[in-house]
């Protein structure tokens, strides 16, 4: 028979008539294993320090099995028993853990895998060194936990593969595997993509209502039959251009600058306040169900120290005004140089839109500002990948200075830094199109210039389109070339790996009877089969504690894309739904099947990523108000509707609307002569009288522009207030739950402390 995996071993005990499966984990089930290069001299500086710290876990009585292969030494590790029953005590005396599913039961793979890997790196040898450092100078190469094959295939079959794409998520099993952290990812991702559908479907609503009007709108009329003359884009070279040049733009801005717009923001500024609320409610009803409710990160891991070390020490907390000062100057630097490269991408726009206007190909002379608004956007996307290396780099060493005492505020600290940074980077360019484009660059003959050139000046028919366009190339580029890459790169590993099973399991061959027994005769695999899969797992692509955090990151950025200038791209929420339809199970089969598996952590939240969703909804108000308020031309149409058009005036038989477009626009006086023409006169879009002065109509504007800001935000913010206010955080049956499983402890408490004191008696 086989002994390669657990299927043959399980044959091999039915054929015996022998104990089954549960009882072989303990048997043959490694906790960790580490990987190092073959060292023949002894003497070697790398040899000594991996026999050193291979004798400091012996000491802690972990097993360590030792087989060579090729050029990679393997070590497989095993944490004994004693070590778990000291941490599930630990855990029932604690203060907030001791109702914890982990106190009751088996425990589980999971849970060693969690505890071996802190007492890994709590682990020193006598030079003072631990493994992290170790595997820094290359002591060591690499260390891993094990995948269960009979888990993950069953993992595979229910949730890690194509063919589920539309089945539930199995919350539960992903929580026995990977911990609650990744459990909790998938809850919320699964939450967050559920009520992605009402958005998504309100938002193709409001783009449709766009497009049901899109030949009937009589401002597109007005651009595409125009025979307007416009000023320049340029000083040099750019010759006047004829404002129904432009039809196209102007078709494509009434989609996502119309009316049911200002709705849609409303309504998802109050969706995500909705959203969080919800979810809370949701996550309530299972880290109940899982009983870690009360569940404490910095006590597990003073329980968990106390495993490694009994007489460890507590790290003592800390806080230094000299440390926080620099951290703070540093963070402020760094905010400084991710908004010069915003500015850097305005100069690049700035520069490119006037030459492309004086190029001899005729489509990038004639849409030569749509061009630099694309070209800009893809280049921000290139300064996004670069900069997101950057800013890892940055936080780790800002948390390096800031010394805190615990992983858990190490991790709450990285992930404040880290968002800050992306959020930026992200959204600075974005943020010069909605609020500034258009609106700081002077007047004829008082142009804003940046390097002699003129800055850029909105499409008469407004500036939400250049918001769009850089919106939709970022977050098309982004989901998709990320995924793309996400899944390849693991996928040629898996291919690898496969190769060098293939490989062994022809050298393993038949095992005999003799060669898979231990001296106990229980069933043991032989050093072949232990190594065929080690090397399974070695050769999948490589987790850290950034695995999860770059899938949160995602996600949280594309929730900010969803919400926070939702009002420029109403197709943001659908774009959103598709991807994460997908993104679930691309995310599953990389964790399952082609990544290494991933440390069970345990809590009962997601963490710091709560607070930040929660400053996004508040942000997102603020931020959609400003883009109809300012960059859109909601107001500027609705001041002329009942104050300049014919309407208002009282002429009739003429729709609203009629002559908006013109109404916008100023005129200015140039001598220019054309082979075909003389041009005395050009327009451009502002409100200006003959002498450059600002129109008594720009102030009224302005005003109603301010006016709808303060009145947008203050409804919206008492809504949310309400929706959170209407809704609360925990279920009433999680309540009665909770209620009913304290008394339940008190109780036992009360009958062992009675029965103790009558045997004392």
């Amino acid at each position: 028979m086989f002994c390669k995996d657990e299927e043959h071993i399980e044959l091999w005990n039915r054929q015996t008539k022998e104990p089954l499966l549960p009882s072989l984990p303990s048997q043959r089930t490694f906790d960790y294993v580490l990987v190092a290069d073959k060292v023949d001299d002894e003497m070697d500086q790398k040899s000594q320090r991996q026999k050193a710290f291979v004798e400091q876990l012996e000491k802690k009585n972990i097993t360590v099995t030792k087989i060579v292969h090729d050029d990679k030494v393997f070590f497989g590790l095993r944490a004994p028993r004693e070590m778990f029953e000291d941490y599930q005590y630990l855990l029932k005396v604690s203060d907030s853990c001791n109702w914890c599913g982990d106190v009751r039961g088996a425990v589980t793979q999971a849970t060693r895998i969690r505890i071996v890997h802190f007492i890994l790196h709590q682990t020193f040898i006598n030079t003072g060194e631990n493994l992290k450092e170790l595997l820094m100078k290359d002591v060591f190469e690499t260390m891993f936990c094990l995948h269960e094959r009979k888990t993950q295939k069953q993992l595979t079959k229910k949730w890690a593969r194509w063919s589920a794409l539309f089945k539930g998520q199995p919350v539960s099993d992903i929580k026995y595997y990977f911990g609650e952290k990744v459990a909790l990812y998938y809850l919320w991702l699964g939450w967050y993509t559920k009520l992605l559908v009402p958005a998504a479907v309100l938002g193709v609503v409001v783009f449709l209502y766009g497009l049901a009007f899109f030949n009937t709108s009589p401002l597109i009329k007005e651009v595409c039959q125009s025979n307007i003359t416009m000023c320049p884009r340029c000083d040099k070279r750019c010759p006047p251009w004829q404002l129904s040049d432009t039809c196209l733009y102007a078709k494509v801005s009434h989609l996502f600058d119309n009316e049911g717009t200002v709705a849609f923001a409303m309504f998802m500024a109050i969706w995500a306040t909705l959203f969080l609320e919800l979810w809370k409610r949701h996550r309530a009803r299972y880290v109940s169900k899982w009983k870690v409710y009360d569940w404490c990160e910095e006590e597990e891991e003073l329980i968990m120290e106390i495993v490694s070390d009994p007489f460890c020490k507590p790290k003592q907390f800390r806080h230094s005004y000299l440390r926080s000062t620099v951290v703070l100057i540093l963070v402020t630097l760094m905010l400084m140089l991710i908004i010069g490269l915003a500015h850097a991408l305005v100069v690049f726009r700035v520069v490119a839109a006037p030459l492309m206007s004086e190029c001899q190909w005729e489509f990038l002379r004639d849409h030569a500002n749509p061009v630099a608004v694309m070209f800009g956007a893809v280049l921000h996307y290139l300064t996004i990948q670069i900069m997101t290396r950057v800013n890892r780099w940055v936080s780790l060493k800002l948390c390096h200075i800031e010394k805190l005492n615990s992983f858990a505020a190490t991790e709450r600290s990285f992930t404040v830094k880290m968002f800050t940074f992306q959020f930026f980077t992200l959204f600075s360019s974005l943020f010069y199109v909605a609020f500034f484009l258009g609106r700081i660059n002077g007047s004829p003959g008082n142009y804003v210039r940046i390097a002699g050139f003129r800055l850029e000046e909105c499409h008469p028919s407004g500036c939400l389109t250049d918001l769009f366009i850089q919106m939709a190339v970022i977050m098309l580029l982004k989901q998709t070339l990320n995924n793309i890459f996400e899944f390849i790169v693991p996928w040629l590993k898996n291919c690898l790996s496969r190769n060098t099973a293939k490989k062994l399991e022809r050298k393993c061959g038949y095992c005999y009877r003799k060669a898979c027994r231990d001296e106990q005769g229980r069933v043991e695999p032989c050093d072949i089969c232990k190594l065929r899969d080690w090397l399974r797992n070695y050769h999948l692509a490589n987790t850290d504690a950034f695995s999860l955090f770059n899938e949160f990151l995602e996600m949280v950025i594309q929730f900010s894309f969803t919400t926070i200038f939702v009002a420029a791209f109403p197709l943001a929420p659908f774009l959103a739904l598709i991807n994460n339809i997908f993104e679930i199970r691309l995310d599953a089969i990389k964790m399952v099947r082609l990544e290494r598996r991933l440390i069970p952590r345990k809590t009962n939240d997601i963490g710091v990523w709560t607070k930040v969703l929660e400053a996004i909804g508040v942000l997102a108000v603020i931020a959609n108000g400003l883009v109809i308020g300012v960059t859109s031309d909601f107001i500027p149409r609705l001041v002329y509707r009942y104050r300049y058009s014919p309407c208002a005036t009282g002429a009739a038989h003429t729709h609203c609307m009629q002559g908006y477009i013109n109404d916008t626009l100023s005129t200015a006086f140039m001598n220019l002569t054309e082979p075909d023409r003389v041009i005395t006169q050009c327009s451009y879009r502002d409100y200006r009288n003959e002498d450059y002065t600002l129109t008594s109509q720009f102030w009224l504007v302005l005003a109603v522009r301010f006016a709808f800001v303060i009145l947008f935000e203050h409804v919206v913010v008492v809504c949310k207030f309400i929706a959170a206010w209407f809704v609360p955080n925990n279920p009433i049956q999680v309540k009665n739950n909770r209620l009913h499983d304290k008394l339940a402890r008190l109780k036992e408490e009360f009958r062992q402390m009675k029965r103790s004191m009558s045997t004392d008696v």
